[in-house]
């Protein structure tokens, strides 16, 4: 991120709802304690999520791929009292941390938090169950996620995408050793092609595609 780029998300974040005291603990957190805390949502995605469950209106919503709970508390936060999220983590060892932040939020009557393989737990949902998907998991397995999710979105759902952009190595040539960009290469362009939705790519963050189910 150049300059301008800083003092340009800076601004927008100046202007924007501010992140909120429990969600600042968790980041910070984060960052002291775990290995990865750049795949946090943070604090201006974490903003739009809520926005956007608040403009959708869902009753039911899914998240693939917990990490630390952080976008499940922003999603949660743009639910109705009789709305529910129902988010998966499949690294059992970040289950102390996740439950430590959970516990905490406003919002913990409106989350379920499962912990497994995705591709094993979605399927016991029932079909047409959720109005909006989340997928921020293993890059690799990006579409095995959307496909299975798919049956489980009811007419006119959405699914919301992260990382899509992939700090730009989508843009790059893909080495052999790099399956997480494959797997996001693969997504983008399967997607591209797929008539049973409408998709935008937005180049917030990371990149964030929002998909609506036809």
């Amino acid at each position: 991120m150049d300059a301008r780029e800083k003092y340009i998300e800076e601004y927008i974040l100046s202007h924007s709802d501010p992140e909120p005291d429990l969600l600042k603990e968790l980041r910070r957190d984060a960052h002291l304690h775990l290995l990865r805390p750049r795949m946090i949502a943070g604090h201006l995605q974490g903003r739009l999520l809520k926005m956007f469950v608040h403009m959708i209106c869902p009753k039911h919503i899914l998240e693939i791929g917990t990490y630390t709970g952080y976008s499940a508390i922003c999603l949660a936060e743009g639910l109705s009292e009789r709305g529910h999220l129902y988010t998966i983590e499949i690294d059992d060892e970040m289950e102390d941390f996740i439950r430590k932040y959970l516990d905490q939020s406003e919002q913990k009557e409106k989350i379920s938090l499962h912990i497994g393989d995705a591709l094993d737990i979605i399927p016991t949902f029932k079909d047409n169950f959720f109005d909006l998907v989340f997928i921020d998991a293993d890059k690799r397995k990006y579409w095995e996620y959307i496909e299975a999710a798919f049956p489980k979105v009811r007419p006119g759902g959405f699914i919301f995408v992260d990382n899509t952009l992939w700090n730009g190595k989508v843009l790059a040539e893909t080495q052999n050793n790099d399956p997480q960009t494959k797997g996001i290469l693969e997504f983008n362009d399967k997607l591209a092609n797929d008539n049973r939705v409408e998709k935008v790519i937005l180049p917030i963050r990371d990149g964030l595609t929002l998909v609506r189910k036809k």
